[in-house]
């Protein structure tokens, strides 16, 4: 029995007991994985991982996303179909901790059929990238960062440093490679190929970055610690990891405080998430919004691929950094 073979025998086993038990491996809104026999069928979690499994698969594979374009990603439920897409492909791509649903269902569904991206290279504390305070009063202020770093919290938002999401490319191309060997070295080439982009992009934002007026990002939650190590820029988050929840009154004011106190010209908000808290600071600082896009998912619109998403995000800190 091949490598590709046995998944398969595994998924046609997998669909008949989710037959049995009333639960169909597609929706009306959901392809069935398995559909192409030449290609290796392959589920990602959400956007990034698909950018990569497509870049790096070519036509050799075929590509489902569990979140919808304009959907926010962490609160994704899945619906009977994708739970049945899990337990067929060949490969699921899913990183631990960002998408509990996902990792429930890769846990009772995927086996060792399962990549997780988390493993590749070790993962950021929550709080990395985040602004040193010097001045008193501001222990509430980091009340949500310290109780994440207490958790042992990890920031899962590893695709923001171009560099890591090469390393992650590579490691995907091995893992492609054995589960269909015939193609390997395509694997292989395309995932070079794309590393050579990123770097690129790297240097982009390194040079693009390099000289400004202001470091400090004030944004709406921190998804940007990875982006901020790696181009020595500091982030002030309104709300931490999880973009839902609400900040205090007290921890909007503390915002708006250091907004003011580092001039900042710009309140970044998201795509997927409501501007309001964004736009509040803005009126109090006398500053304008503008996005930063945690590349969590594309908008609903559709438009652009991650690279083109992160080099619009670098004219925006350009222009709100006061680069030269």
């Amino acid at each position: 029995m091949t490598f590709r073979s046995a998944p398969r025998a595994l998924a046609t086993a997998t669909a008949a007991l989710l037959a049995l038990t009333g639960v169909t491996a597609c929706s009306n809104d959901d392809s069935p994985a398995g559909a192409d026999p030449q290609r290796v069928d392959v589920v990602a979690g959400f956007y990034p991982l698909q950018f990569l499994a497509e870049r790096i698969g070519g036509d050799a594979v075929a590509v489902t996303s569990l979140a919808r374009p304009g959907a926010e990603p962490h609160d994704l439920e899945l619906n009977p179909g994708q739970v049945g897409q899990i337990s067929e492909a060949e490969l699921v791509l899913f990183l631990h901790g960002f998408q509990p649903a996902v990792d429930e269902a890769v846990e009772q569904q995927a086996g060792d059929r399962a990549f997780d991206v988390a493993t590749v290279e070790p993962l950021l504390d929550a709080t990395a990238g985040g602004h040193d305070h010097d001045h008193e009063g501001e222990e509430h202020a980091e009340e949500e960062h310290a109780e994440e770093a207490s958790e042992g919290a990890k920031d899962p938002h590893v695709w923001l440093d171009p560099t890591r999401l090469a390393t992650i490319g590579d490691k995907l191309a091995e893992r492609l490679g054995t589960v269909d060997p015939d193609r390997a070295g395509d694997y292989t080439a395309r995932a070079a190929t794309l590393r050579t982009e990123l770097e690129k992009l790297d240097t982009e934002f390194a040079e693009g970055l390099k000289t400004c007026q202001r470091r400090e990002i004030v944004v709406s939650h921190t998804a940007f610690g990875y982006l901020a190590q790696k181009y020595q820029l500091e982030q002030i988050g309104i709300t931490g990891l999880t973009p839902e929840n609400e900040p205090s009154p007290q921890r909007l004011a503390e915002v708006t405080e250091e907004a003011r106190e580092h001039q900042a010209t710009t309140i970044f908000f998201e795509t997927l998430v409501s501007p309001k808290v964004a736009e509040t600071i803005a009126r109090e600082v006398g500053a304008q919004t503008a996005v930063l896009d945690p590349i969590e998912g594309l908008s609903a619109e559709g438009g652009g691929d991650y690279l083109s998403v992160m080099r619009t995000n670098l004219q925006t800190l350009r222009t709100a950094l006061s680069c030269s």
